[in-house]
């Protein structure tokens, strides 16, 4: 396994090395980078002079602004940068001038990590896993669609192409889009590893290596920044909504996970039919236990469940299977340390530091509890008929966010992972969320009833 870092220097990331950078690449600003409990990535902008007390972790802010995070009578809150984030933001430099970024968990004043970032979140089960004896390793795949601008930089409907999986160019008209995000992400330190159109109209996805669990997140919170910042210099709007256009497939954010014991893949066992250990069951085993207590981390949104219905390549049915793409888990082909669990209802309007550490936090709690992992499915499950599916006792994801947040009270992986803190804002977020959708009038409404009655 290896660790990303997101780094214009070649060397470990150390104070010395960054200085270096900011020297030779005339950094005039830095932007400290943090999220909210939505996973919306919010930042303050200083000098580079204040370098030294930026990394001393010396910068304030208000924390009771920040959406689920501080109220008003302890709002103060500090930012400490992950060194091994700091980027050069390559649309940024020109002669003589540019401005890089660091991405940083919040803590409090006493220094000690503040309970309501969802970074410390991660970074509890990542330390959870490490005193089991595991690394967790995270590949996650971000779908996203391009929309055109209209001539005051607001995003229309209209999408940007009409291609379909895999169409070149001249069809595919986001190609040269995705080119400049993948220059921007390979300067900024990321391995690519794939750039291709998907499969609905104006859907695009660009694949980058996996990585330790934090890493996986970090990046994915930059991707998505990145993919918003180039498309907008091409008059695109680039959105990671689930389901943004009715009638066609949305976006996902599949995620591999595997778990390491050293240098080997606790997931392998080349004895087996399968070339699947005790291990990897075990954790295909507790995704299945505990995925509709989560479901509500890992599709956020009222629009998730737009997205989670059959017809539409988005596995809905509590399975498992090595190949088969309408189960909820897929076992992708490579073995050995490529091993790898794939869950594949995720979206990419998530929050990447709760998705990773619910998902690894079930896994966990199937290899703790030694669950055994039901038979495989290898058959169509969207052209089973209901009562085959009952047979074989395929059960489903919650059909709204309403029904997962209940799902996800009932449980327990998404309190004991979140915290106290989290837990009880989100879940608060989300029932107001729910609500205010529930009582709002919808354009569906009008036009089926508005005339008729």
């Amino acid at each position: 396994m290896t660790k990303t870092l997101i780094s214009n220097a070649s060397k470990e990331a150390t104070l010395e090395s960054i200085k270096e950078i900011i020297k030779e690449k005339s950094v005039e600003l830095l932007h400290l980078q943090f999220v909210d409990i939505e996973g919306i990535l919010k930042h303050v902008t200083v000098t580079s002079a204040q370098l030294e007390d930026v990394v001393e972790g010396k910068m304030m802010f208000d924390g009771s602004s920040i959406k689920g995070f501080s109220p008003i009578n302890k709002s103060d809150l500090y930012l400490q940068p992950d060194l091994a984030t700091f980027a050069v933001l390559p649309w940024t430099e020109e002669a003589g001038y540019s401005e890089a970024r660091f991405l940083c968990s919040a803590a409090n004043p006493d220094g000690s990590l503040f309970e309501g970032d969802t970074r410390n979140v991660l970074k509890r089960t990542v330390e959870r896993a490490a005193d089991k004896g595991f690394t967790i390793s995270v590949g996650p795949e971000l779908e996203f669609f391009l929309f055109k601008n209209d001539d005051n930089g607001y995003a229309t409907q209209e999408l940007g192409d009409k291609a379909g999986y895999f169409e070149p160019s001249p069809h595919d008209l986001g190609e040269r889009v995705r080119l400049e995000i993948y220059r921007a992400l390979k300067a900024m330190g990321f391995t690519i590893e794939a750039s291709h159109h998907e499969v609905a109209e104006g859907q695009h996805e660009i694949n980058f290596k996996y990585s330790d669990a934090l890493t996986a997140a970090d990046l994915s919170t930059t991707y998505k920044w990145v993919v918003k910042t180039i498309a907008k210099k091409f008059g695109m709007h680039a959105t990671f909504m689930p389901k943004p256009v009715f009638g066609i497939n949305g976006s996902g954010m599949h995620v591999n996970m595997s778990f390491f014991e050293g240098s080997e893949n606790a997931f392998f066992d080349p004895s087996d039919d399968l070339q699947l250990s005790d291990k990897a069951y075990q954790f295909i085993a507790g995704l299945l236990e505990n995925v509709k207590s989560f479901v509500a981390v890992t599709n956020p949104l009222v629009n998730s469940y737009k997205r989670l219905v059959p017809g539409y390549e988005a596995p809905c049915y509590l399975a498992w299977s090595a190949s088969n793409r309408s189960a909820l888990i897929r076992i992708p082909a490579k073995r050995g340390l490529a091993t790898r669990v794939e869950l594949r209802c995720p979206d990419p309007s998530a929050n990447p530091y709760l998705t990773f550490a619910v998902i690894a936090s079930a896994g966990l709690d199937g290899i703790e509890k030694g669950l055994q992992a039901p038979a495989p499915i290898n058959e169509d499950i969207f052209h089973m008929t209901e009562e085959k599916r009952a047979f074989l006792g395929i059960d489903s994801l919650p059909g709204s966010l309403a029904e997962a947040v209940k799902e996800l009270e009932a449980g327990e992986i998404a309190s004991n992972t979140l915290g106290e803190h989290v837990y009880g804002e989100y879940v608060s977020m989300k029932k107001a969320e729910w609500d205010s959708y529930r009582t709002a009038v919808h354009a569906w409404e009008i036009d089926n009833y508005h005339t008729k009655f």
